[in-house]
């Protein structure tokens, strides 16, 4: 028997395996969590991965899996987004691939939680927390002594985004304090016009500068493996060659989110909150 209220976990999707079978770990601890059955479904993408690196399973994608749903009479979906921010996959996007759904299915009810982090309020430290918690495990694995951080993040076009990246670094700065020895924002890469230059430092340009030539922790604001931040990633990629032309850096890359415990019970209080808005 279909549920009557259908909550999806979503992510922005990738082409690596790994990526997914993340996201459907984190929905089963997040069902179990709240008693309530919770879907991993990826905005775009993961459909093209191979069902046999999936365990014969394939992965779902958000429109096609909201349509099937509707066929077998579920028409209220609650979306619990897997992002740091505000994105504009999840906030502006998708509603807008809502409204073209509700134009054949005008019953459709679909309600948006709340991102990971609110930088409205800074007493939200929840996702600066784990971060902290993780760079204090390469810290003890390692024994480095006053090491430095950066915050290192994809790049976005958006400067929104980029606002949650420096919000984030500010809290672990001040959480971290005289454990390390700084703490900087970085991003993968950037577009090359001016107007994208909020992304920067860039991380290739940071590693091996003054203050990050020798031991630095690479605070990585990933939630799952993926192309970019899995084992041989573009992450590791730069980190490898920036060792090779800087004489004494070496670089630890921490934990991503999804490993730590703490993520789910942040999605469980979105989810929970998520439930009493308003539909879009």
């Amino acid at each position: 028997m279909e549920e009557k209220n259908c909550i999806l976990l979503v992510d922005n999707g990738s082409y690596r395996a790994a990526s997914v079978l993340s996201l459907r770990r984190i929905a089963t601890e997040l069902s179990i969590s709240t008693g309530n059955k919770v879907h991993p479904v990826s905005l775009l993408h993961s459909t093209k991965i191979d069902p046999d690196e999936l365990d014969g399973v394939p992965a779902d994608i958000v429109e096609p899996f909201i349509k099937e749903k509707i066929s077998n009479g579920v028409d209220s979906f609650l979306i619990v987004p897997l992002f740091f921010g505000r994105s504009a996959a999840i906030y502006e996007y998708l509603p807008q691939r809502i409204e073209e759904i509700k134009k054949e299915f005008p019953n459709l009810q679909v309600r948006i939680a709340d991102p990971l982090v609110d930088i409205e309020n800074n007493h939200n430290d929840d996702v600066a927390q784990i971060l902290a918690e993780l760079v204090r495990i390469k810290i003890s694995e390692n024994k480095l002594k006053a090491p430095s951080v950066t915050l290192v993040d994809h790049g976005t076009p958006r400067k929104k985004v980029n606002d949650v990246r420096n919000f984030i670094a500010n809290q672990l700065r001040d959480i971290l304090s005289d454990e390390v020895s700084s703490v900087q924002p970085s991003s993968m890469e950037s577009r090359p016009e001016p107007e994208y230059k909020f992304n920067e430092p860039l991380l290739e340009d940071l590693l091996g500068s003054d203050g990050f030539c020798g031991d630095v922790i690479l605070s990585m604001l990933f939630i799952s493996p993926g192309r970019h931040a899995g084992e041989g990633g573009d992450i590791h990629t730069i980190c490898v060659e920036s060792e090779a032309s800087s004489d004494g850096l070496k670089t630890h890359m921490s934990g991503l989110l999804s490993e730590h415990l703490g993520l789910v019970k942040i999605l469980e209080l979105r989810l929970r909150s998520g439930m009493e808005s308003l539909p879009i």
